[in-house]
């Protein structure tokens, strides 16, 4: 059985990607620790260091010394991306639930609570923000709204998802979801949850929507143009993978 340092058996496993969040990343570990020990106090949560240069391990590392053994931190350098980082952090947990949680706190760990209601009473695999869902409050930067927007027609175009969004920050999966899919999962950046939902689907899970409350808290994004086309390329890639090899067959 999987048990947390008190030894109780964990019931939730926070996995928090971060890259350059050291001005952020002790406020989104307050506020979820707040959520889970109200909410159920048999958990663990893990920050994974995406190869930050700002310091971001030193200052969890620092925070850590007096405070929840529930919390720890892993990391390596260089910065690998996202999905690098979740892939590498789902080896530490043991929950029996798992959360996919972005670090900025442009999401806040309550909708945990939620998207774990909708997935007793969907039954559902697997249960992920959307911004679509109409019930959803948005705010966020312009460019943003438009990148999402192509990137969801793209999205559509080339795949038969029964999901309106796979890229917003936040996910909750059943443990052995993730034990099964991740191993074929290959991009390790921005296109990491659309590939890994659409091996998810393909291997029959159902998945389901959250409406969500999005706050940004960057005036402007992180994806530039750079990115946007990085993305773009390793989408494709999956789109080869799914389409012409196979390979989720």
């Amino acid at each position: 059985m999987n048990k947390n340092n008190t030894g109780n058996l964990i019931e939730f496993s926070i996995l928090i990607p971060a890259f350059n969040e050291a001005d952020r990343i002790i406020a989104t570990i307050v506020e979820t620790e707040k959520v889970l020990e109200k909410f159920n106090p048999n958990y663990e949560i893990l920050i994974v260091d995406d190869g930050s240069v700002d310091g971001t391990f030193n200052v969890v590392k620092t925070y850590l010394k007096n405070n929840n053994i529930k919390v720890r931190i892993e990391g390596y350098s260089p910065n690998r991306g996202k999905g690098f980082a979740l892939r590498y952090g789902f080896d530490f947990l043991s929950g029996r639930y798992i959360l996919f949680l972005d670090a900025d706190l442009d999401l806040h760990p309550l909708h945990l609570i939620d998207l774990y209601k909708i997935m007793k009473q969907s039954h559902a695999d697997v249960v992920i923000g959307s911004k679509k869902n109409r019930d959803s409050t948005l705010n966020y930067p312009k460019i943003r709204k438009l990148l999402s927007s192509v990137y969801r027609f793209i999205i559509m175009i080339l795949f038969s998802l029964p999901i309106r969004d796979t890229q917003t920050g936040i996910k909750l999966f059943k443990y052995d979801v993730l034990k099964e899919c991740l191993p074929r999962v290959v991009v390790e950046r921005y296109a990491f949850d659309l590939e890994l939902l659409l091996v998810i689907n393909k291997k029959g899970f159902k998945i389901a929507e959250a409406p969500i409350n999005l706050d940004a808290k960057r005036k402007f994004g992180r994806i530039g143009l750079r990115d946007a086309f990085n993305v773009f390329k390793d989408t494709i890639g999956v789109f080869w993978r799914f389409h012409i090899k196979r390979y989720y067959n």
